[in-house]
């Protein structure tokens, strides 16, 4: 099947160039925050968080008055990325020094008993040593039994690093949550979190907006992370689908010569048929002829028809086999020099196979595939496996990810369940597209403005003049701009079902009406002037792509040549959809009458499900149409108000009111809000005239 989104980059490499104390530019962003209290760092896989916590927290320990520094990770295979590390021959004054005994997550420390890990925990605080790595459960434990001991005091003048931040939320389930508010409420200790997905629209908020307001918040996007890269130049989201079961569909979506990541159905799922031993040895006979493991990593060796033998990492089966091929997975290849040998680590496996494992904080440099099978409702999910495939080496161009789900069916019930799968399954790629774009600062451009209507400043933002757009208009305005808009299109993107992308459902309706249910949702007591400001640029950053592309693919129609001398690579001739983003916008956006009424008249909604829709089949696309016509939207006042304008145009235009029996679809509903209006209107009239 074809990419629902793909995506190139520039691929300077500069943006990655170590300073003069070895920090990637990333690195440097955070260490330029390291006096602030309470950090937030969003940033993606691979762009280096381990070691921006590194450089923080020893200038915490050396020159801030802390005395110890708590590294948390949500599980033991992480805790490799926080060993002990050679940091002065790159310029930095300290090494980055975990004692063995303190990183509880290497060689099987965390196993046995809670007490035996809280006792080490225990040790470690009333020791002179000065890091420790544990896991967040760890933590959770040893922080009840010492804060019931001590009080929360006894983490005073503590660095508590919490990677993967996104398993913390506000809800008062949440233990690892509750605690960090205990820690934040005190306000003696330091905080360091760290994720890759920083998403609260998945269900509960990461953190209560009393509680962020605390941290310094850096934001390092996946535009910037990849456009550095050396090796990786595009990035590809697609979609397959199988009839009766997955296994049946393995040979045609996995190449066995891209290094490849496959994650099985969850437990329970409608995908997953059998006990999860039985699906991964069934994906293996899929490929060719088992021939027995290879004695010193544990991995599975499976013949290809070809007569290549596969080297198959099985992390579903959690017997006593698994630590062995954990193990072997981490162990990373050395030469003479003792550098990475790149041919060798390259080889050591082909195949990972996973169910719950090898997901966020998993570090395989050299996968290209990541296979997902199954809808994943959870976007901070979707993002942390894709994050898998994106890591940069050398000889890998292309990343990409694929999620093969279940046909829908013909029973109309099964239907419209697998439909509202898919809708939330494309609502995920339209994340991906939303989040792999630059980052934006848009501006009011008025008319005889003398800036360039495009430009990218020295930090990487995109700053892009629209006329007509409505600037912040008080300082909390302006804060949600600059630094929530990430979790706003999440939630938007969430909100992709029948009532968005429809034929029927009016672009004003969703650029209008849904944003701004979001924005009210998400924030209490905003102003209706502070609301439209962030609903517009909001609809701006969502619709900014989708306007691009379509004027690529009307030049391409067309047979335009590029006139601005342009020298893109093959990928961006052939295809709209893998144009650089930023030459996208530089190169078709007239951005001189780019204005707000133009992005109101796009449904991104609608734009993400017709580009998902040219990957389906004429006849599967069809059933989807037709259940999404089934599920009906009553009409409210809110939507009937929203799309007078556009009633008022079509009348004007038509010298007619719309037809309620139109085959058009749009028109109907806008006939159905005229009738609405009306019946309104003369209830009103009655009343006024029955209490008159």
């Amino acid at each position: 099947m074809s990419d629902f989104i793909r995506v190139t980059y520039g691929q300077t490499g500069k943006t990655q160039a170590p300073n003069a104390m070895g920090m990637r530019p990333m690195q440097a962003r955070v260490y330029e925050a390291r006096a602030a209290q309470f950090i937030l760092l969003k940033a993606p896989p691979a762009a280096g968080k381990s070691r921006a916590l590194m450089f923080v927290a020893l200038d915490k320990l050396e020159n801030q008055g802390v005395g110890k520094a708590i590294v948390c990770v949500p599980e033991t295979s992480i805790g490799a990325s926080f060993r002990s590390t050679d940091l002065t021959s790159y310029g930095f004054f300290a090494d980055w020094e975990v004692q063995p005994r303190w990183n509880l997550c290497l060689n099987g420390a965390e196993d046995g008993a809670t007490a035996r890990k809280v006792r080490a925990v225990k040790e470690f605080m009333a020791s002179e040593d000065r890091v420790l790595v544990c896991t967040h459960a760890t933590f959770r434990f040893a922080f009840d039994e010492i804060a019931e001991d001590e009080g929360t005091a006894a983490f005073d003048n503590c660095l508590i690093a919490i990677d993967e931040f996104h398993h913390v939320s506000a809800g008062d389930d949440n233990r690892l949550g509750e605690i960090l508010r205990r820690i934040l409420n005190r306000g003696y200790a330091h905080v360091m979190a760290m994720t890759g997905s920083y998403f609260r629209g998945d269900s509960i908020p990461v953190l209560r907006p009393e509680d962020e307001a605390l941290f310094r918040s850096i934001t390092y996007s996946y535009y910037e992370q990849l456009d550095g890269y050396r090796f990786l130049k595009s990035l590809g989201i697609s979609y397959s689908f199988y009839r009766d079961t997955y296994i049946s569909a393995i040979p045609e979506v996995l190449n066995p010569d891209l290094k490849t990541i496959i994650h099985i159905p969850h437990r329970g799922s409608a995908e997953a048929y059998d006990v999860k031993q039985a699906e991964v040895g069934a994906i293996l006979h899929a490929l060719g002829e088992v021939i027995g493991k290879e004695a010193e990593t544990g991995f599975d060796l499976v013949r290809l028809p070809t007569g290549r033998v596969l080297k198959v990492a099985d992390l579903v089966d959690d017997g006593p086999e698994r630590d062995r091929v954990k193990a072997s997975l981490n162990r990373e290849m050395l030469g003479p020099d003792g550098k990475r040998d790149d041919e060798a680590d390259r080889a050591k496996v082909d195949l990972i196979i996973a169910l719950g494992m090898a997901k966020e904080g998993f570090d395989w440099v050299w996968c290209e595939h990541a296979l997902t099978i199954g809808y994943r409702s959870s976007l901070t999910e979707i993002v942390q496996i894709i994050g898998r495939a994106t890591r940069d080496a050398p000889g890998k161009r292309h990343a990409q990810f694929t999620n093969l789900v279940a046909e829908p069916g013909v029973e109309t019930g099964v239907v419209t369940d697998a439909v509202n799968d898919m809708l939330k399954a494309i609502s995920g790629a339209l994340l991906m597209e939303q989040v792999l774009q630059p980052n934006f600062k848009f501006y009011r451009r008025e008319e005889g403005d003398t800036r360039p209507p495009v430009e990218v400043d020295g930090e990487g933002k995109v700053h892009i003049g629209i006329g007509g757009l409505m600037a912040p208009p008080t300082d909390r305005a302006r804060e949600i701009v600059e630094n929530d808009m990430h979790e706003l299109v999440a939630k938007a993107c969430q909100r992709m079902d029948r009532s968005t992308v429809a034929d029927d459902v009016a672009p004003e309706v969703a650029t209008q009406m849904v944003l701004t249910d979001i924005i009210e949702r998400s924030y209490e007591n905003l102003t209706p002037d502070e609301t439209e400001a962030v609903r517009q640029d909001l609809a701006a950053r969502m619709n900014l792509a989708a306007i691009a592309r379509k004027m690529a693919e009307q030049e391409l129609e067309t047979g335009e040549e590029d006139a601005g001398g342009d020298t893109g690579g093959p990928e961006e001739k052939d295809a709209p959809d893998a144009l650089n983003l930023i030459r996208m916008v530089k190169k078709f956006i007239n951005v001189q009458e780019l204005d707000i009424d133009l992005i109101d008249s796009i449904n991104p909604f609608r734009e993400g499900f017709d580009v998902a829709s040219k990957a389906l089949d004429t006849p599967l696309l069809q059933q989807i149409q037709s259940a999404m016509v089934a599920q009906r939207i009553q009409m409210t006042e809110e939507e009937a108000l929203v799309l007078w304008p556009r009633i008022k145009r079509f009348t004007t235009q038509e010298g007619r009111p719309p037809n309620p029996n139109s085959p058009d679809d749009l028109e109907r509903r806008l006939a159905e809000a005229h009738a609405y209006i009306r019946t309104k209107k003369a209830e009103r009239l009655r009343v006024a005239q029955g209490g008159a």
